[in-house]
């Protein structure tokens, strides 16, 4: 399908989603929220009539907003970030309102702000519609988020050299040295790459391998995102007739379970009958998800391979999107920027050797990475948020419960305010600030806060990013002591990237040219 007559679909979608919404209008007069699953909070159509609007705001025609935010909610958050800094607005999304806020004050209450008020899990069933697309259990009982922030992250080091094992083995068949100049399309390739990676951790070998396994895991992937996407553009009234349609989760849960059924069902086994530590048990993700399984109901093959392609879902995506960005840029680097990142992988590695301590040591290369996601990897906006009950900022700004509310991801990652020449990239503008005093800590990639929003913010900000940066890092390393690399037709410009409503993915055709170091 081409991008217009996607586009042409989904304004379809959305004016007929718009005139089941208005028909609700029509007879009530009310607007009902979903609080907590539930329909429990009532709240009248001019409740957020306090707050700015970006776009149309009309009874008729913000439906028509809806389908602007499609194609341009970067540029209309960007307006509204202008307009606005310091203080909340709105934009109509093609199914309902979403207040951003801006200025450090407003972030900050947002961050300081309870679960009891400000719902993250809410705000990610609402944006991902997970009940559909990922199943009701994972968001019922998601200790498996729990496994991923402690378990993953105590293991990263105990592990490293197994991950490290597999990104040679990936690379070798995956992008073979030549030393011709041979082009590779980079975000497929990186996705096969990174799938095996994070999977030689998950599930270990031969399974990570398996090419019906890492195609699965890639398309779940791309296919959560779709359906959600879709099923966002229907009124809450027919979401569960479009989420029941559109779901992919029944068909990727029968094809995983063909290659993850056997692996589970022998680990219970093996459990019953010698007891939780028995000898050779592997130090992977299904052992710790068992380790901290709830038992009942959620001890099962199918719901922990529910949760096995949840978490592949959250690694996959967003480390191959990071390290495809990374690559692009390091394909238009100048001389010196390559020579001073190899130095520095080289000068490291030899006196620390390859590990976690050492990925550690990489300022320059933190740097790099973290300034390629701030410089195209970071969506319109980000920190979703719903307001559970009525809150008010510092500045007297009153939300309703049931508000979706966000923070202006990119805008912000592009303000004069925080970052000097915002829209230039420096390779290395945050291991300079790691050289000033006290700030070591506070520019890593992996720490996340009030300037940057990469990996969320506050409590709720990423659990697996502390494994995504160590693999990212290793991934870079190798990339920089085997590889050349180069765009087609020397271009020196990124690839464009590709922008569907609020969210930004690296340019999705674009290649790039890998031979051998010349040393």
């Amino acid at each position: 399908m081409s991008g217009t007559e996607l586009y042409n679909t989904l304004y379809l979608a959305t004016l007929f989603g718009g005139l089941f919404i208005l028909a609700k209008i029509v007879r009530a007069q009310w607007t009902i929220y979903k609080v907590n699953m539930s329909f429990v909070v009532y709240k009248p159509l001019y409740a957020l009539s306090h707050i700015p609007t970006i776009g149309p705001k009309g009874l008729l025609s913000s439906y028509y907003g809806g389908y602007q935010f499609i194609r341009h909610a970067r540029e209309m958050i960007q307006e509204g970030y202008t307009k606005y800094h310091g203080r909340a607005f709105k934009v109509r999304m093609p199914d309902q309102w979403v207040v951003v806020v801006t200025g450090p004050d407003m972030i900050n209450d947002l961050r300081k702000a309870s679960d009891d008020h400000m719902g993250f899990e809410e705000a990610v069933k609402d944006t991902i519609q997970t009940d559909y697309t990922l199943g009701k259990a994972i968001r019922l009982n998601n200790y498996h988020l729990d496994v991923v922030r402690t378990t993953l992250t105590r293991n990263i080091a105990a592990r490293f050299s197994d991950v490290r094992d597999e990104i040679i083995n990936a690379f070798s068949d995956e992008i073979p040295v030549s030393t011709e100049w041979t082009a590779f399309p980079a975000l497929p390739t990186v996705m096969k790459v990174v799938c095996r990676t994070t999977n030689r951790l998950f599930v270990g070998v031969p399974l990570c391998r398996e090419p019906d396994y890492v195609r699965l895991n890639i398309e779940f992937t791309i296919d959560v995102f779709k359906a959600a996407r879709i099923i966002n553009l229907f009124p809450d009234l027919l979401k569960p007739v479009a989420g029941n349609l559109l779901t992919p989760l029944a068909t990727a849960v029968g094809r995983a379970l063909r290659h993850l059924a056997p692996i589970i069902e022998d680990r219970l086994e093996k459990e019953e009958q010698y007891g939780r530590d028995w000898p050779g048990r592997p130090n992977d993700l299904i052992s710790w998800l068992l380790d901290e399984n709830p038992q009942g109901e959620l001890r099962t093959v199918r719901d922990l391979t529910m949760r096995i392609l949840n978490i592949n879902m959250a690694a996959i995506h967003t480390t191959s999107m990071a390290y495809t960005n990374v690559l692009y840029h390091l394909a238009i680097q100048p001389e010196e920027v390559i020579t001073a990142l190899r130095e520095e992988v080289q000068s490291v590695t030899d006196e620390l050797g390859w590990n976690k301590v050492a990925m550690g040591h990489l300022r320059r290369m933190d740097s790099f990475m973290k300034e390629a996601a701030r410089h195209m990897g970071t969506g319109a906006m980000t920190v979703d948020r719903m307001v559970l009950k009525d809150f008010t900022f510092s500045d007297g700004t009153t939300l309703p419960a049931g508000t979706r509310v966000t923070v202006p991801g990119s805008a912000l990652h592009h303000d004069e305010r925080y970052y000097e020449n915002p829209q230039e990239f420096r390779p290395f503008r945050f291991s300079d600030m790691r050289a000033n005093e006290g700030e070591s800590i506070k520019h890593q990639m992996i720490t996340p806060n009030s300037e940057y929003f990469f990996f969320g913010h506050g409590r709720h900000s990423c659990p697996g990013r502390f494994f995504a940066v160590n693999e990212l890092k290793t991934l870079v390393a190798h990339t920089l002591l085997t590889y050349d690399v180069k765009l087609e037709g020397d271009r020196k410009e990124i690839p464009e990237p590709f922008w569907f409503s609020r969210a930004v993915t690296p340019n999705r055709t674009a290649k790039v040219l890998f031979r051998k170091r010349k040393v």
